[in-house]
């Protein structure tokens, strides 16, 4: 007998709830080498002919280093309840160690002063991708010095910002960090190299763990996570080789990252598979007593980033790679990114991370589409489809509450549109449109639509 009665459906959150956006320094605050900063990786990576599209570069973005007062007041006509956003780590620390730099952080000390204000609670990434170019010269994430000055650069923003900010991110994505950037060279620092990516994947982890223990030691009542990146991983079919190969896609993925964040190591089959690749040729000599431990030192979030599934093949019989290949395209299952609309992949990778590995609390701290809709004559920027999207999204977050999951919050990515790394400004993610050449801010439908989810905290 069917229980369909006709009625809408209403979806509510939990009291208290976080409803934000977010952002990331390099991403939106331009100001590449004003009042002090130092250069990062990806200041010399699009300076450098070839490496982003249309030659693109984040020298100016959404000068946010300018506007950020009036993004503010964006942020609460939208009603948001939380802000999550980067620090620069070459702009209060130009060379990445050692002296200060005053002005870079007195940026940060007004953004967080005019949140708070706005009634706003401010979410730290203290990396998101933007490594000093001074440390990238002495080898990057690659050494291990890099992680150690990650620790202290942790402390000292942590100890300078702690008293305001109860809600921190060591690392957004490290496995795009290590893979896009030391094995496939498609961001900064732009190398080609599987033996560097693992072991820069270790250092990562290793300064998490550091960064964590830092900031406890000045604020230990503060709430502290990492964010990775996740796909929901599906094998293109129930075939052994196609299951083998999806297992493998996720173990590079996802649980290289995520066992070791939760005591159990790296997983053996994905050591293994780095071995055989050329990856590892001196093993896990990398390691060093005690590792282990301090990456698994226990965090009181994990922050989840998602926005699509991947469809695995095992490889092909002459020996090509694995390929990871889309469902067949129409325009209402993707966005622009080229990525497929997937919210069931939601639900099963807050369920299965949470099931797995019980972190205390979880948060998406990025979800979001890339629509390249712009103004109408009105002045309106009608973004239907990124509406639909997140609303999808949504329903796939509250059923995962509905299964146990304790979601506390939800991070829009983007609060605007902005310089998407190598793409360039060629794809929007914003749910406020931003016009690059004078600056101009419009809410879009979906900020509106999202006004209102915010206020009524469900829908």
């Amino acid at each position: 007998m069917s229980m369909d009665t006709g009625k809408p459906i209403r979806r509510t959150f939990p009291p208290g709830f976080l409803w934000g956006s977010a952002t990331s320094a390099y991403q939106i605050e331009g100001a590449w080498n004003l009042d002090g900063k130092g250069e990062s990786i990806w200041d010399r990576f699009v300076h450098t002919p070839g490496h982003v599209k249309n030659g693109d570069s984040g020298d100016v973005a959404c000068d946010h280093y300018h506007y950020w007062q009036s993004d503010i007041q964006l942020m609460k006509e939208i009603g948001l309840k939380a802000y999550r956003f980067s620090i620069a780590w070459p702009r209060v620390l130009p060379t990445g160690r050692g002296q200060l730099n005053r002005a870079g952080l007195d940026f940060y000390d007004r953004l967080i002063d005019g949140l708070l204000e706005a009634g706003i609670t401010p979410f730290i990434t203290l990396y998101h991708w933007d490594l000093p170019q001074a440390l990238q010269d002495e080898g990057g994430w690659v050494k291990r010095s890099t992680a150690e000055a990650f620790g202290e650069y942790a402390g000292r923003v942590s100890r300078s910002l702690g008293d305001r900010v109860k809600h921190w991110i060591t690392h957004n994505e490290p496995e795009v960090v290590a893979t896009q950037g030391y094995h496939t060279g498609r961001h900064a620092p732009g190398l080609r190299d599987l033996n560097k990516a693992v072991w820069a994947s270790h250092h990562l982890l290793l300064s998490h763990g550091w960064a964590v223990q830092a900031i406890r030691s000045y604020h230990p009542h503060a709430e502290v996570g990492i964010s990775i990146n996740t796909g929901w991983i599906m094998a293109a079919s129930n075939g052994q080789a196609d299951l083998n190969a999806a297992r493998q896609r996720d173990g590079e993925l996802i649980r290289w990252f995520t066992d070791p964040l939760y005591g159990r190591g790296y997983p053996v089959d994905i050591v293994s598979h780095y071995q055989e690749s050329g990856g590892l040729p001196d093993g896990l000599n990398f390691i060093q007593p005690g590792d282990m431990d301090t990456i698994a030192v226990p965090t009181d979030f994990l922050g989840i980033n998602y926005y699509s599934r991947e469809v695995v093949r095992s490889p092909l019989p002459n020996n090509a790679p694995q390929q990871i290949f889309p469902a067949p395209k129409d325009d209402q299952r993707w966005t622009e990114m080229g990525w497929e609309i997937y919210p069931d992949g939601l639900l099963g990778l807050l369920a299965r991370l949470y099931f797995n590995y019980q972190p205390l609390k979880v948060y998406v701290t990025e979800n979001g589409a890339s629509f390249s809709d712009t103004p109408d004559p009105k002045g309106r920027v009608p973004d239907s489809r990124r509406r639909d999207y997140l609303r999808a999204h949504f329903i796939a977050a509250h059923r995962a509450i509905q299964a146990g999951v304790p979601l506390a919050g939800y991070f829009i990515w983007s609060l605007l549109d902005n310089f998407e790394w190598a793409y360039g400004y060629s794809q929007r993610f914003g749910i406020v449109w931003v016009d690059f050449e004078t600056q101009q801010r419009l809410l879009k439908d979906s900020a509106r639509w999202y006004r209102q989810i915010i206020a009524e905290n469900g829908f």
